[in-house]
């Protein structure tokens, strides 16, 4: 891919995670995300931490509050603003800092700690992520991440936008790849240590029935927003999207609006 290529890719990225609302998807739907992966990796006073993909802040600000030494590093610093309040209610100061992920402006062996909740995974490289993943974190730190499934609820919304969907970039790999504990193993190799992977759920409760969780995505969540923009001008297709995604929800409702959507929880050393 030519630098112009590159450069017209990463804009389109930008701004589809600058569409909707994404600290109320951040916020109302997955709180509690942010703050599983913080007590799953050593974090804590004085630890020097890179929370790739920050977003608004779900997994920065509660690693913050360890009182660890916290940058949070997005491609969209639009999603910052947010953060910022999210820190300032919670009493703790981070740093916020415009960072791609597939080219990190930090030194190799930078941080103790680096992490990644349902942020890394939509790098559309992800050898160039996880490579970048691997260098910045110091010899005998720490890697944490919490990726969607491909067999889990957002997976599977993922799968089934993607027909509707314009084609992705050449080389292009699908996010929920990695929830996948063979992609992440080939992906980190040999490069860690101690690499343990167990598959959770987020349990989601916001949502009064499937219909509301549709209204919402389509309002909120940039990938979502990005493929009904590309429908603009095919209201039957759009509406077959309507009624597939609000299928797919209703299939998950456990009774009164209560799903448990899948997640891969990641944790390894560098060697």
């Amino acid at each position: 891919m030519t630098q112009s290529a590159t450069g017209d890719l990463k804009t389109k990225h930008r701004a589809i995670w600058a569409s909707g609302d994404y600290s109320r998807v951040a916020d109302d739907v997955i709180p509690g995300l942010g703050e599983r992966l913080v007590r799953a990796t050593p974090i804590g006073p004085g630890t020097k931490v890179l929370d790739i993909a920050a977003g608004t802040g779900n997994a920065a600000v509660p690693a913050a509050a360890t009182g660890a030494e916290v940058v949070a590093g997005d491609l969209t610093p639009e999603l910052f603003e947010a953060g910022r309040r999210k820190a300032a209610a919670a009493g703790v100061q981070l740093r916020w800092e415009q960072a791609d992920a597939e080219a990190l402006p930090y030194a190799a062996g930078e941080f103790d700690v680096v992490i990644s909740c349902v942020g890394i995974m939509f790098a559309p490289f992800h050898r160039a992520a996880a490579d970048e993943l691997v260098r910045v974190t110091r010899s005998g730190g720490s890697i944490g991440l919490v990726n969607w499934t491909p067999t889990g609820f957002i997976g599977q919304m993922f799968a089934t936008m993607k027909p509707f969907a314009p084609p992705p970039p050449a080389g292009a790999q699908p996010p929920p790849l990695w929830g996948s504990e063979a992609h992440v193993t080939a992906l980190l190799g040999d490069r860690v240590g101690g690499l343990e992977m167990r598959r959770e759920h987020a349990v989601v409760d916001c949502f009064a029935d499937a219909d509301a969780f549709r209204t919402f995505f389509k309002t909120n969540y940039g990938p979502t927003i990005a493929v009904y923009k590309s429908l603009a001008g095919d209201p039957e297709r759009a509406g077959q999207l309507d009624r597939e995604l609000t299928d797919l929800a209703a299939a998950h409702d456990l009774g009164g609006g209560r799903m448990e959507w899948e997640y891969l929880l990641v944790t390894a050393q560098r060697t």
